[in-house]
């Protein structure tokens, strides 16, 4: 079997994809990664071969709104190229899913830690609502990538079928969904599929203190966690490991215990942390949850809040004191998160479930059955 892989370049789509495709090379099958020069290297380290993009932005997270014709001519001119039996994809590549369907090729769409459109049943009016904005919102982007393709519209029963693929696969676990809610068909939950890669041996941390690992994601208009992180690490029990991600240039007040910068990796600072504090975004929230590290979430928009809930409602996770909160109430939330015995053992509880779950065969076996 041939599999194309197409995933967002960024780590946290990127790195599940290269999980896949290392275990689809594992059983002997051809996987090519489509990628900007920059993720080669990654690829390399994984085992995966890359196939070049002349565009970089067309695979970048960032630009997902408005680079999708750019992504569908990239994806394909790669079929044309590769001749591949499936395609694997992340979710908000429409440009992938577009080309797969010109193409009459099956694809699987890796999604995030928690389902974030509708359920088939089994919520109230306002999630639904939430979740139907979010997905019509979604299908305005699809819409302008199909309609650029000069592919028709399409009448589906459901509206979400376009985007979900032969398969969507979620990294997380049931628990992080609403009690009762019935998941679309097409969706199921396989786990976190980890992979990063091997961590420099240069990047030692002092250690005169406790660790806090600091995971910022995107504010979506919301409040900047600066502030927050300031008070909460400067005369307290943790000193925070802070992971810029995608996130702006560093706000760190002269006083404040914070260990600042940019890294490929967080492993190795969560297996020493004693607590994850985290907008809630998918990889540190599964990073945490895989070694049993409970969560300390201050979630804006989208992705977040949803993941933060199902954080919350599973007992693995405090929510950060809001905007204008003391600063001895953000030092005690750093404290009592790291402290709590109930919160540790449903987190530990969690790492047993997600590590149970084989997520990589799971989603191997999904590429297989959607090529058939």
């Amino acid at each position: 079997m041939k599999v194309l892989l197409c995933p967002l370049n960024d780590p946290g789509y990127l790195y599940p994809a290269l999980a896949v495709g290392a275990e689809l090379r594992r059983r002997a099958h051809t996987v090519h990664v489509l990628a900007g020069r920059r993720a080669a290297p990654t690829n390399t380290e994984a085992g995966l071969e890359t196939l070049a993009v002349e565009d970089a932005t067309a695979l970048s997270v960032s630009h997902w709104t408005v680079r999708g014709p750019e992504q569908y001519t990239e994806v394909a001119r790669a079929v044309r190229q590769t001749r591949p039996d499936v395609l694997v994809t992340s979710v908000l590549c429409h440009g992938a899913l577009v080309a797969a369907e010109a193409a009459d090729l099956p694809v699987v769409v890796l999604g995030l830690a928690a389902h974030l459109w509708p359920y088939r049943s089994g919520t109230d009016a306002a999630d639904t609502h939430d979740r139907t904005w979010r997905l019509t919102e979604t299908l305005k982007h699809y819409g302008a990538v199909r309609e650029a393709a000069g592919l028709a519209p399409r009448h589906d029963r459901f509206p979400d079928t376009p985007l979900l693929g032969a398969a969507f696969l979620l990294r997380g676990h049931p628990a992080l969904e609403l009690p009762g809610a019935e998941l679309p068909p097409a969706v199921r939950h396989v786990g976190p599929c980890w992979w990063e890669p091997e961590p420099t041996a240069s990047d030692p941390l002092p250690e005169s203190k406790p660790l806090a690992y600091v995971h910022l994601g995107r504010t979506f208009g919301g409040a900047s966690l600066w502030p927050r992180l300031n008070a909460a690490f400067t005369a307290g029990t943790h000193r925070g490991v802070v992971e810029l991600g995608r996130s702006g240039a560093p706000e760190a007040a002269p006083d404040a215990d914070l260990i600042v910068g940019r890294r490929p990796w967080m492993g190795p600072l969560v297996d020493r942390a004693d607590l994850v504090l985290t907008n809630a975004t998918s990889a540190p929230v599964l990073a945490a949850l895989l070694r049993g590290t409970p969560l300390l979430v201050a979630p804006n928009g989208s992705e977040q809040q949803v993941l933060a809930a199902g954080c919350l409602r599973a007992g693995v996770a405090r929510r950060l004191p809001e905007p204008g909160a003391s600063a001895a109430a953000l030092r005690a939330a750093v404290e009592e998160t790291a402290h709590d015995p109930e919160l540790r053992f449903r987190a530990r509880e969690m790492a047993g479930l997600l590590a149970a779950g084989k997520s990589e065969t799971h989603a191997a076996d999904a590429v297989e059955g959607a090529s058939r």
